[in-house]
């Protein structure tokens, strides 16, 4: 990795503590790292390891209690609250496991949200919105609301709405886990297309090994330290090859 140029996310010395005293939490420990551009990172440990709280960290929904957050070579710290609002609506996408769709929108209204709220245009933010939908699947419909949706096109919606606008970062955090195996498996292909098709930069948490084995690389957490990182997981075959006859 080129050490001179910026990268898409970088952690240097992140601490994260929760409460105080005897009851203090420390949820990051000390967690240092730096992800490219165009890279897939699989962030994969136990619950309560610190896996959340890392994205929460790198989408500017929360700010460290020491160290340094870079998105782009933006130090997240010298950040005020308005340009942090604008660094997830136009820098880093964010894909929840719940969806977290507005009911009240239709799918390409929810898709286009981000853009208007940073000051599109209507007509250009469908635009861009019609674009982000067509690049994850979903061309007909688009002015139905996502009830009308099966859960992995509502998921497929939240991934347009976390990509829309040529985002730099995309932050999932297990965004397969509301959805079956057959479904998962489809979101997750798609999720691992991004870096290659738009030189987006993922961070996925999960449990699944076999999620996992997309990965440029996968990071592993424990008790809010990253206690390895290695190549894709060793003798388990991307989906698409391991469902090839």
């Amino acid at each position: 990795m080129d050490e001179t140029t910026s990268a898409a996310l970088e952690l240097i010395d992140v601490v994260k503590g929760f409460g105080s005293g005897s009851t203090a939490v420390r949820a990051l420990n000390g967690v240092s790292l730096r992800i490219e551009p165009g890279e897939l990172v699989a962030v994969m440990g136990p619950s309560g390891c610190g896996k959340s709280t890392l994205l929460h960290l790198a989408g500017a929904m929360d700010e460290p209690s020491a160290g340094r957050v870079l998105v782009q070579g933006r130090d997240l710290g010298d950040l005020g609250v308005t340009e942090r609002a604008t660094l997830r609506r136009t820098v880093v996408g964010y894909v929840f496991q719940r969806l977290n769709l507005l009911a009240s929108l239709t799918a390409v209204e929810n898709v286009a949200l981000p853009l208007e709220l940073d000051g599109a245009g209507v007509r250009q933010a469908r635009r861009r919105a019609v674009d982000a939908l067509g690049a994850v699947g979903i061309t007909e419909s688009i002015d139905r609301y996502p009830d009308d949706f099966s859960g992995g096109e509502q998921q497929r919606i939240a991934i347009a709405r976390a990509i829309v606008g040529e985002r730099a970062v995309l932050l999932a955090d297990e965004p397969t886990g509301a959805l079956d195996t057959a479904t998962g498996d489809g979101v997750i292909e798609l999720i691992a297309s991004l870096p290659e098709r738009f030189g987006t930069a993922v961070v996925l948490v999960t449990h699944e090994p076999r999620f996992a084995s997309w990965a440029d690389r996968v990071v592993f957490m424990r008790d809010g330290r990253i206690v390895d990182q290695t190549s894709p997981l060793v003798g388990i075959a991307p989906m698409s090859a391991a469902v090839a006859p």
